[in-house]
């Protein structure tokens, strides 16, 4: 097959971005995220957003999608979508090689699985008419055009049920779409490794100052529930911080969201397998092994 995308993916807390960096220096190549939090300015050391991890032999490997939105501000599964090809063609553009890396399924899975989303046509005019709708008559528009969604969170704030209703009305492509064939290396080294790495990089993420990331959002006036939306590390802080919790359990809570959050993404890359999706198991993130891989499968142009 002559692939188009080199796709790093695994569960969390098992070196994704650090290989695909190393891989990106050795073959010309740029990345775009395809993480649904480190999208958002501020969120950076529960999201994980290492950036020295893009740093490799001193050259900072170019890198899209991370730090580009505001809270509380949202960003979904249509604006990863439509911003992968805007990036995917400037990489192209420079003779760069595209790599993709993260680990939200359903981004990896949206270009991977060549999902046919689509655009909203006048789509300001929509999102003023719906803004001034109540919440019970947003949802009842949702289910008008969309009796079947997967995704029970679009009903989680009106928010999210106008952009809902937004992509269930798209009518038309998403510009420079092009269909991708992808070179997917998967890093998993066992969930009692990724379990002990988890708790690992908790504690370490907790002394570098993590909960003093989510006062510091708060105190810019983010809601705690727009936090809490943000799931794991934000949810579990923000309602300790506001005294819904203790310290204790904050974390002990945590780390088994963390853990069984990594346990649904192996489950969802188990998916793409048996729907036909080719993916380069690997224990660990070995560059090595990684390179003999793209060296035998992609064919450079």
């Amino acid at each position: 097959m002559n692939y188009n995308l080199i796709t790093i993916l695994g569960p969390t807390a098992v070196g994704k971005t650090k290989l695909a960096a190393q891989l990106a220096y050795h073959f010309n190549g740029e990345i775009i995220s395809a993480d649904s939090r480190q999208v958002y300015k501020h969120l950076n050391i529960g999201t994980g957003k290492d950036l020295s991890d893009y740093i490799i032999e001193g050259k900072q490997i170019k890198h899209y999608m991370i730090d580009v939105i505001e809270l509380p501000d949202e960003f979904n599964l249509f604006d990863f979508y439509k911003n992968f090809f805007q990036y995917y063609h400037l990489i192209r553009t420079k003779n760069k090689t595209p790599f993709l890396v993260g680990g939200t399924g359903l981004y990896l899975s949206s270009v991977i699985q060549n999902y046919d989303l689509k655009e909203v046509e006048n789509e300001k005019e929509l999102f003023d008419f719906l803004q001034q709708k109540s919440l019970d008559e947003l949802k009842n528009i949702l289910l008008e055009v969309n009796p079947n969604p997967h995704n029970i969170t679009d009903f989680a704030s009106k928010e999210r049920i106008i952009r809902a209703i937004i992509v269930a009305k798209a009518q038309k492509q998403v510009e420079k779409k092009v269909e991708i064939h992808s070179l997917n290396i998967g890093i998993n080294p066992g969930r009692e490794i990724v379990k002990k790495r988890i708790k690992e990089r908790l504690e370490k993420r907790l002394n570098e100052g993590m909960i003093q990331e989510v006062e510091s959002l708060l105190k810019k006036n983010i809601s705690p529930e727009r936090l809490i939306r943000l799931g794991l590390e934000y949810k579990f802080i923000t309602e300790y911080l506001i005294g819904r919790i203790s310290f204790e359990q904050m974390q002990n809570d945590l780390y088994k969201a963390i853990c069984a959050f990594a346990k649904r993404q192996m489950t969802w890359f188990r998916k793409m397998e048996k729907e036909g999706v080719k993916i380069f198991w690997l224990p660990e993130a070995d560059f090595e092994r990684a390179k003999e891989i793209v060296k035998s499968n992609y064919e450079f142009v």
